[in-house]
């Protein structure tokens, strides 16, 4: 007898509104939310820049980091993809998948039931193919990528003092 996988929960993605910009600033300020991040909340105006990127990306590329919703309509975070954004290391030149929930979103399923819809969206998009690039210590995500059927690929030391990143990669089938 197989035990079929739990239900994901329902999910939303919508593009970034200068509201998500203030939603996306709470639900980041929390220091265990930031931990592969620096570890500490960055300003309002990083998210609304951050926010009115995604919506040129959107507009421009077709896919963007989308804010998540709940069931309710709640923000919780946000999944989706953007082209790879240093130039000094890293997968430079591919498009990256990425999620961050807030705290209380977690282990909930959020993230990978948007990352599959953000998957959806970007096959319809015409992206060929993406990476994830994940703190080395950083399970959860880890564990979201190996999910989405991402294989490991290469190590990356970024600019942080002691971090790495593992960059997963997928190539999506038309």
């Amino acid at each position: 007898m197989s035990i079929a996988p739990p239900a994901l929960p329902v999910v939303q993605l919508r593009v970034p509104t200068d509201e998500d910009a203030v939603a996306w600033h709470r639900a980041f300020a929390d220091p265990e939310v930031m931990e592969f991040f620096g570890g500490r909340p960055a300003e309002l105006s990083m998210y609304e820049e951050w926010t009115a990127r995604q919506r040129r990306h959107d507009a421009e590329l077709g896919y963007c980091l989308w804010t998540v919703l709940d069931a309710n309509g709640e923000v919780v975070g946000f999944t989706g993809a953007q082209p790879w954004p240093q130039s000094t290391y890293g997968p430079v030149g591919e498009t990256e998948i990425g999620w961050r929930l807030t705290r209380s979103a977690w282990g909930h399923g959020y993230v990978t039931a948007a990352a599959r819809l953000t998957l959806e969206r970007l096959r319809a998009a015409g992206v060929e193919r993406v990476v994830a690039a994940i703190d080395v210590r950083n399970a959860r995500s880890i564990a979201v990528a190996r999910r989405l059927g991402m294989e490991q690929a290469e190590t990356f030391t970024t600019p942080r003092p002691g971090q790495q990143v593992r960059c997963f990669r997928l190539e999506l089938d038309q």
